[in-house]
């Protein structure tokens, strides 16, 4: 008989609607639908923001980058574009907003600033993580922060370079001295590493230093922080003062130097995880 055959006769018919009830029977209920019956869905894993500091760009995170997504985070390394707080901190927090579900933010070094003035008033950032960072309060600079405690070796080993805008505007950007980056910036690395990364280093703008923040997002959120005790460009002494003062609820120490996301990628990516966990949890 043909297909049209079956259609048309009654008993096709009624053979027809168990053949297509049978199949309905043992179709498998789709597992989100499972999910949904009785109970929450598990908790959302948060996308993780890495911001790079200052002399740096966001290749410096890629071991960390591949760490997080080896164990299935969303990870995000945004340009930082090193041209002071105000314009760096709003770009980030507009960037930020874009994102759906929680977020942990990450902040090296200069990014530690932007990090805390970014995340102010967003409920979706659950954690910040500063490693080797500079952590000012509300009304605070990196210059009137960092003047509490001795002057890193860095500090010496930096040069001005005047700069125009299109608009005519002028202004000094900042880099380290490519013959001095290895000893005062990223000694743990081989000196072939820091030659690569003093020829391809981006300035920050002088007056990024002496920007004031505005907002101090640590001051409400969980804090994570990383020293460096080895860091020979921001004083690890105030690092550890600064992650008292934010009563972190993890400070990890480590023999490094300030660029210990390239150096010692496993545990800064460890601490992150710590601080995701944390966030899932409700630690």
């Amino acid at each position: 008989m043909t297909v049209s055959g079956i259609l048309t006769s009654g008993q096709g018919r009624l053979a027809l609607g168990v053949a297509v009830l049978s199949a309905l029977t043992v179709m498998p209920m789709p597992t989100h639908a499972a999910d949904d019956i009785g109970r929450a869905p598990a908790a959302q894993k948060p996308t993780v923001v890495l911001v790079h500091g200052a002399f740096a760009d966001g290749s410096s995170w890629n071991a960390v980058v591949q760490r997080l997504q080896r164990d299935g985070y969303q990870v995000i390394a945004p340009p930082n574009t090193l041209r002071g707080i105000p314009q760096d901190s709003t770009y980030l927090n507009s960037l930020l907003k874009t994102i759906k579900g929680p977020i942990v933010l990450v902040g090296h070094s200069y990014a530690g600033e932007v990090i805390s003035q970014a995340a102010a008033g967003l409920d979706n950032v659950k954690a910040l993580v500063y490693v080797n960072a500079i952590m000012p309060d509300k009304g605070e600079s990196f210059a009137s922060l960092s003047g509490k405690f001795a002057a890193a070796p860095l500090t010496k080993a930096l040069r001005q370079v005047p700069f125009r805008n299109g608009d005519t505007t002028t202004g000094t950007d900042v880099y380290i001295r490519p013959a001095e980056l290895h000893a005062t910036f990223a000694q743990d690395l081989s000196q072939q590493q820091a030659s690569v990364m003093a020829s391809t280093q981006r300035p920050i703008t002088q007056s990024a230093f002496t920007d004031k923040l505005t907002e101090a997002a640590w001051r409400d959120k969980p804090v994570y922080v990383l020293v460096g005790r080895q860091d020979r460009a921001i004083n690890p002494s105030l690092e550890r003062y600064e992650a008292e003062r934010a009563h972190a609820r993890r400070t990890v120490e480590i023999d490094s130097s300030h660029v210990s996301l390239i150096s010692h990628p496993q545990a800064v990516t460890d601490l992150i995880l710590g601080a995701a966990h944390d966030s899932v949890t409700g630690k």
